[in-house]
């Protein structure tokens, strides 16, 4: 029994290790989670397949103004066609031809010459909503970076959290052995002993807490790259905190600028002009040259050849009259719709870069005061051990100004990725976040 046993936990050991070099664990600049992201992700991959759609629809629109040329071809076999012959030559002759087969061949071209401007528009307007297309990928793009940027800021945070929670804990085991020695010396109360054992009991639930946000967010992260679900991802210091932060925007003028999503809704104002103009080309009658070539054989009746023809084709729908106020009316209205949506849009980036100015600001000002807490936190922990020591200061303010040198160490550790977080956010909604991580690349 004792071997069957044993045999269990070398095999359980075994299993545990197995599963820890699945783990495989890789480390990732920020520029390199970004540019991975813009090549796996479904959201950029259904950007770019939109744009591509919209190049081909412009393509297909430019292809109208060509001429359209026509090639068709029949042979029929005649079954006891009833000839009668009007031509009184023929008519007086004793037999009548045998008429079994058919033959006809043709060639017809046409030249659109005039319709109302509708192809210069038509194309016009595919040519704004293909430059709109793409202004939306390039947002798409800067909108897939920034959830990078939000789930890489925060494994890092969690990251240095538990690395933070880890070195504080072994403070707090080594202290906890220290007042256990203590207490069986009866130097000091049990209770003095158990409150240092809780606190690394409480230490240990905030690590267990703060591993499952890393695996959380690992997972997340690793989803939006599309790497395999057991990547762990590890972030150096250098990796994400250690870089200059350069070009500052301080007003709104730069998002009206370089927004791509406000770009996206003015091309798409344009293309609603057109759309109108194209819709009023229904007033107007449509003319086209036109030309061709007949070749016929009717067997033992008549064969034409060389039967060349070439004229000009006019049309023109009558109804549209009174038909084509409506679509006109219809266009205008669309056209109105997206002015008010860039008017809205452009209140709306205003409003979003001030914010962005004002966290960043405040990420900043947060940083003074947690680098002030962290040395003022240490030196209170010093002055609290140094009165334990000498008997002046009890158990309870001991470990809470460990708690509080911990929390102040923890906030200056997340404050300094909080700033490179708002700065990136202020980027993004001041249009630039795209060309700087294509900038780096290069």
């Amino acid at each position: 029994m004792k071997k069957i046993n044993r045999f269990l936990l070398f095999g359980l050991s075994v299993l545990g290790i197995s599963s820890i070099d699945a783990q495989e664990k890789r480390s990732l600049t920020l520029d390199e989670a970004v540019h991975l992201a813009w090549d796996k992700s479904n959201e950029v991959g259904l950007a770019n397949a939109k744009v591509s759609s919209k190049k081909y629809e412009l393509q297909s629109a430019k292809n109208n103004q060509y001429p359209d040329f026509k090639i068709s071809g029949q042979y029929q076999r005649l079954a006891n066609a009833s000839i009668n012959l009007k031509s009184s030559q023929n008519s007086n002759s004793g037999s009548l031809p045998i008429v079994d087969q058919l033959m006809i061949g043709q060639i017809n071209a046409s030249i659109p010459v005039f319709a109302g401007f509708k192809m210069q528009n038509n194309i016009q307007l595919h040519e704004n909503l293909y430059e709109a297309e793409t202004a939306t990928a390039t947002h798409t793009k800067e909108e897939v970076a920034m959830k990078v940027i939000n789930l890489y800021a925060s494994l890092f945070k969690a990251q240095k959290t538990v690395a933070l929670l880890k070195e504080n804990q072994k403070r707090a085991e080594q202290r906890a052995f220290d007042f256990s020695e203590l207490e069986k010396n009866e130097i000091i109360a049990r209770n003095d002993l158990l409150k240092a054992q809780l606190q690394v009991s409480k230490i240990k639930l905030s690590i267990d807490e703060a591993l499952n946000h890393v695996s959380i967010v690992n997972f997340n992260l690793v989803s939006l790259l599309k790497l395999p679900k057991e990547t762990q991802i590890e972030i150096r210091e250098s990796d994400f905190a250690n870089f200059k932060m350069d070009n500052i925007p301080t007003s709104e003028q730069p998002a009206l600028e370089n927004r791509k999503d406000l770009q996206a809704v003015q091309l798409q104002e344009k293309a609603s002009k057109a759309n109108v103009k194209l819709a009023k080309g229904g007033y107007y009658p449509s003319i086209n040259l036109i030309g061709g070539y007949v070749a016929l054989d009717l067997k033992n009746v008549v064969t034409v050849q060389n039967a060349m023809n070439f004229g000009l084709g006019l049309s023109y729908d009558l109804s549209a009259i009174f038909k084509n106020g409506t679509a006109v009316k219809l266009a205008e209205s669309k056209a109105m719709e997206l002015q008010n949506s860039e008017a809205m849009l452009s209140d709306y980036i205003k409003i979003e870069v001030q914010e962005a100015i004002e966290n960043y600001h405040l990420a900043i000002q947060q940083n003074e005061v947690y680098g002030q807490a962290v040395a003022q936190s240490s030196e209170n922990y010093r002055i609290i051990k140094d009165k334990y020591d000498n008997g002046l200061a009890d158990t309870n303010d001991l470990l809470e100004a460990d708690v509080e040198q911990l929390s102040a160490n923890i906030n200056k550790t997340l404050a300094k990725a909080n700033i490179i977080q708002k700065y990136y956010a202020l980027l993004n909604a001041t249009g630039q976040l795209t060309s700087t991580f294509t900038i780096s690349k290069l």
